[in-house]
């Protein structure tokens, strides 16, 4: 994304909505898939996005950055995971990764779950921001909204307080989630795991890596 692009996109970012972050509230921004429910990954903001989606303590939630620069305060990476990324549409995946250091419970304590966001709009804001929760906006069990307004309206006819960031969203499938190899209990060699399929199936993703292994001259455990 060029520099112009994220200026431009800063300006849909209201202060409101920034105020709202900082004091740790939560709010609704757009993803390339679904609308996401946002809030700082501390605690006190942590407690109140639990209780806006209803979802059990022990069911962590990802996070959302604006790049693997950002996420690498958060993350050990591997030299690989740039080469992954950028072989599927930008922000189609959330891997899971060690913590630089313990985390909240709910954030997943020692693994953490991170999806580098493709919309403009949310990468303007995260960059504005740092990291925020990623989670789906919607209470836990009910369909998510296609429209950030739709999420937001929901949400207060339940009874919460959320900002909004306005931004389209395609609806549909969220976000593939894996279990990077980094975090798995490889036996005989390094293995990767598809968590959730979603927005890429899961035979692309485990053929990548088989061709992955196999270029490198391993023997793909899968």
């Amino acid at each position: 994304m060029s520099t112009d692009s994220a200026e431009s996109n800063s300006e849909d970012i209201s202060p409101e909505a920034l105020s709202i972050v900082a004091s740790g509230g939560c709010i609704v921004y757009p993803t390339s898939t679904q609308p996401a429910l946002g809030c700082l990954p501390t605690p006190a903001a942590l407690d109140d996005l639990y209780e806006i989606k209803k979802r059990p303590s022990h069911m962590p939630v990802s996070i959302g950055v604006a790049d693997l620069e950002q996420a690498s305060t958060l993350v050990e990476l591997t030299d690989d995971i740039p080469d992954l990324l950028s072989s599927f549409p930008e922000g189609s995946l959330t891997l899971v990764l060690p913590a630089k250091e313990n985390l909240d419970g709910r954030l997943g304590s020692d693994k953490i779950a991170i999806r580098v966001v493709a919309h403009t709009t949310a990468k303007a804001l995260l960059k504005a921001t740092g990291p925020l929760t990623a989670t789906s906006a919607n209470t836990s069990g009910t369909p998510p909204k296609t429209t950030c307004l739709d999420a937001v309206t929901a949400l207060e006819k339940a009874g919460h307080n959320v900002g909004l960031v306005a931004g389209d969203t395609p609806g549909g499938s969220p976000s593939t989630l894996i279990a990077w190899y980094s975090v798995c209990d490889a036996s005989d060699s390094a293995s990767i795991e598809v968590l959730r399929e979603g927005i890429i199936p899961a035979e692309e993703v485990l053929l990548w890596w088989k061709n992955q292994i196999s270029s490198s001259g391993e023997t793909p455990d899968m």
